[in-house]
């Protein structure tokens, strides 16, 4: 079995779910007592977010290579960095280590192409919604990808860092996602990326028809089954 090495605390609450999900894939691959063999370094969000607040991508980028780093020495065959937002300095942690990161978009690509979707809506932040590190593997693979009107990315963003982030739960917020996903479906939406690792912890299928694509449940499932094939 590979050693994962996880980049967490992006938030915690959903770095809890990739440690879930991994452990629980590894269980039904290998069975008996069998667990994952992984590593996770959590970094302090506090810092993170302000680094994307400022714009200072740089300096998270260093953050995060540091953290990579510190996951090879120890020895990570693969890197798995539990959240989408941050997957836009990916190029520049991989420039510091010589074991592969699994990209969260790649695989959210192969689960869509799996399903055979060809337009989808994508949920996020508002860096990952409006910039392209993300939208454009994504279009590479194929797929046409919309997001939704200003005010409501706004909402989804609000919701992500002042709610999610911090383990709160609405019934309101779950409303007005659920009428955003609606107004998607009506623009031709065949399913939502649910592009934000907290937004699973808020929406699950059963709360809608069209096909929700929770990258944090692809992401950590990518990783336990590269970890034993």
């Amino acid at each position: 079995m590979k050693t994962i090495g996880l980049i967490g605390g992006m938030s915690w609450e959903s770095t809890v779910t990739y440690y879930q999900i991994i452990n629980q894939v590894i269980k039904q691959q290998l069975g008996g007592l069998h667990s994952a063999k992984s590593i996770l370094y959590s970094v302090d969000f506090y810092e993170i977010e302000q680094c994307q607040a400022k714009g200072e991508w740089d300096k998270s980028a260093k953050i995060l290579a540091n953290a990579a780093q510190s996951l090879q020495k120890a020895g990570a065959d693969f890197i798995v960095i539990c959240t989408n937002t941050m997957h836009k300095v990916v190029a520049d942690i991989q420039a510091h280590i010589s074991i592969p990161i699994v990209h969260i978009a790649e695989t959210t690509a192969v689960a869509l192409h799996k399903q055979q979707i060809s337009k989808v809506a994508l949920l996020g932040t508002k860096y990952t919604m409006e910039q392209d590190f993300y939208k454009k593997i994504i279009i590479d693979n194929g797929i046409e990808v919309i997001i939704p009107e200003p005010d409501d990315r706004m909402l989804i963003n609000n919701v992500i860092y002042d709610e999610l982030c911090l383990g709160t739960i609405n019934a309101a917020s779950k409303t007005a996602f659920l009428t955003i996903i609606d107004k998607l479906a009506t623009q031709g939406a065949q399913g939502v990326i649910l592009g934000c690792t907290e937004i699973g912890l808020l929406v699950k299928q059963q709360d809608t028809a069209i096909p929700l694509f929770d990258t944090s449940l692809i992401h950590a499932q990518y990783a336990a089954l590269h970890a034993v094939a």
